[in-house]
């Protein structure tokens, strides 16, 4: 069932189709009569609207809060460097070229 869950957060679907599989999500945890799954699936139609409005940009806050994880990670192992581009290159040859690429500069357009 977790499975069902994590693909209504798949990139590749129609925002249309996402309300379904929630729903449908929901209606096979309450059926399934366990406890967690139960409280998830209330959980799901209290919030249903945020959810909803998650996933509709298609917007990944996971990938950019391991980037700043990372970062500040090697900001503290640079602690007493001389110059802040030293910690700089330090973060770029670790992490690598950094792209982020926000929902309104992407070139593919979702359709509903």
């Amino acid at each position: 069932m977790k499975q069902a869950l994590r693909a209504v957060f798949h990139k590749d679907l129609r925002a249309g189709d996402v309300p379904q599989l929630l729903d449908r999500f929901c209606s096979k945890a309450q059926r399934s009569g366990l406890k967690p799954f139960v409280t998830l699936a209330k959980t799901i139609r209290t919030h249903r609207q945020g959810t909803l409005a998650a996933v509709r940009p298609g917007v990944n806050n996971a990938q950019h809060e391991a980037l700043n994880r990372r970062v500040r990670l090697i900001i503290k192992r640079a602690y007493g460097f001389h110059t802040a581009s030293a910690a700089f290159a330090l973060v770029m040859l670790t992490v690598g070229p950094i792209t982020h690429v926000l929902p309104h500069e992407r070139t593919s357009v979702r359709s509903d």
